[in-house]
């Protein structure tokens, strides 16, 4: 039997009240194995749960998994969430606080006879390294170990599908890797797609294989997270990617047969860019990553790199591994730097210093 792929065409708009409608219009296919669905909040992720899951009624939509028909909205179709067999796993868990470990993984199974029961519970929580917590209540277990228990509830059951709402977000890297290993290894016999939302770029680094990216209720791009990532196609997803220089500019002039185009920044620095659909004079933003900015004591000569400002050294904050340098060369930059070459170029408030751009690390994005 052929791995089900899970389809979703959904159309949703909802009302809040005191803000504009929002509209959310999606088409996605995962397929088995761990896709991230990735964007600021309020793209829209966890409504594309709710509807595939049934929590939602959709406008318009037709969800599937495999052959299997969830929701269509031309066939009259709208299967129960019990009856779409997708197990969803939310941030708050929701585990039953009366109930042990083991009676919370049964819970889904009170169909099945007890020793078959029991043997399902046994094998799952051995998968997910819960074996020893079985007698033991929610409010006496840890945060990972409560992680593995709500996974190994929703999946004793067997589902077509998981979904996962942020249920990671407190936890930290190191757990995340390998709790989401456990679930990697559980999913190699059975695989079935498992679409996990987040906003945190920190857990897609740890958790990424493929990644649909999200904002505003539509899907802006997919594929490897640093396809995705590395080239965002928005101002809210470069800022969940980790662009922290988001800047404002004016389009000075074109180079079509060399590929790119100057844009001014700020007052009175110039820098070059891939080049975009924009006409000379068009406003167009600029995403820069900290941690593509390098730093010179003195300005470079020999290198590839076009984008070369002279400029001084506004402030210096540790943070962390990390010292964060904010330079103006016209227009405020945000860098990142080692202690250890902080030190070397004995870098202070006040000192000049010159800024280092590739022309391919300065990314347009739309507002």
């Amino acid at each position: 039997m052929n791995p089900a792929i899970l389809s979703a065409r959904i159309r949703k708009k909802l009302h809040a009240a005191g803000s504009s409608p929002f509209q959310l219009d999606v088409s996605l296919e995962i397929s088995p194995g761990i896709s991230i669905l990735f964007g600021p909040s309020g793209a829209g992720k966890s409504t594309a749960l709710d509807c595939i899951a049934g929590l939602l009624t959709p406008d318009r939509a037709h969800i599937a998994i495999g052959d299997l028909v969830l929701h269509d909205t031309e066939q009259n179709i709208n299967l129960l969430p019990e009856q779409r067999r997708l197990a969803y796993v939310f941030q708050s868990l929701a585990l039953f606080p009366h109930l042990t470990v083991g009676e919370n993984i049964a819970y889904g199974l009170a169909a099945l006879p007890h020793d078959e029961c029991h043997q399902c519970v046994k094998e799952i929580a051995s998968d997910f390294h819960v074996e020893e917590l079985l007698n033991r209540k929610p409010a006496d277990i840890s945060g990972g170990e409560k992680q593995r228990v709500a996974l190994a509830r929703s999946l004793v059951t067997q589902p077509r599908a998981l979904l996962l709402d942020e249920p990671l977000t407190n936890l930290d890297a190191q757990l995340k890797t390998s709790i989401m290993n456990d679930l990697r290894d559980w999913n190699r016999a059975r695989n079935i797609p498992v679409l996990y939302v987040t906003h945190s770029r920190d857990e897609l680094d740890t958790l990424g294989e493929h990644v649909v990216a999200m904002d505003h209720g539509r899907i802006t791009s997919e594929g490897l997270p640093r396809d995705v990532l590395d080239a965002p196609r928005s101002t809210r997803l470069a800022q969940s990617a980790g662009f922290e220089n988001i800047m404002l500019g004016v389009v000075t002039e074109l180079r079509e047969a060399d590929g790119i185009m100057r844009v001014q920044l700020g007052l009175a620095c110039n820098i070059e860019v891939p080049l975009g659909h924009s006409a000379v004079g068009d406003h167009v933003r600029v995403a820069i990553r900290a941690g593509d900015i390098l730093l010179a004591s003195e300005k470079p000569r020999g290198l590839s790199a076009q984008n070369l400002l002279e400029g001084r050294i506004v402030s210096l904050e540790q943070r962390g591994p990390l010292v964060i340098a904010r330079v103006n060369c016209g227009a405020l930059f945000t860098v990142h730097v080692t202690p250890r070459a902080t030190r070397s170029l004995e870098l202070a408030a006040g000192k000049p210093i010159w800024l280092v751009l590739k022309t391919y690390s300065c990314h347009l994005v739309n507002d």
